[in-house]
């Protein structure tokens, strides 16, 4: 159920970069409205009713590493939606300092960086998208 939920948020997500330029600023509005409206309060509502370290309990778990992953996004977009979530802050320091994933994370990773207008057009071609 979390990760469906993530999913939905990292869908509008990941289609801001194939936005037509006058549709991009409501895009974002939306995305940023559903992410401090919708999302993530339920994240911070989970984490806090049963005041484990993780969603699902005190265990690490593939929702954890998901909501991370979106966290990272939405940081992204705008690094102030995290600021009235402490527990969703907290649970994204924690995952994010564990050995593998801070290795992870370093300049030079596999981790890739946001899309820019030169990998658009490179992924355009490929697809042959116009």
């Amino acid at each position: 159920m979390y990760t469906e939920g993530m999913a939905d948020l990292n869908e509008m997500i990941i289609a801001l970069p194939l936005c037509p330029p006058d549709q991009k600023d409501a895009k974002i509005a939306l995305i940023k409205e559903r992410t401090t409206d919708r999302y993530l309060p339920v994240f911070e509502k989970v984490l806090k009713s049963h005041g484990q370290d993780y969603l699902v309990g005190n265990t690490l778990s593939r929702a954890d590493i998901h909501l991370v992953e979106l966290l990272y996004y939405v940081e992204e977009i705008d690094p102030s939606l995290l600021a009235n979530f402490p527990l969703v802050k907290a649970l994204k320091t924690r995952i994010s300092n564990l050995p593998t994933v801070k290795k992870f994370l370093q300049p030079g990773s596999p981790r890739k960086p946001p899309i820019d207008e030169k990998s658009l057009e490179q992924a355009r071609q490929i697809f042959r998208v116009k």
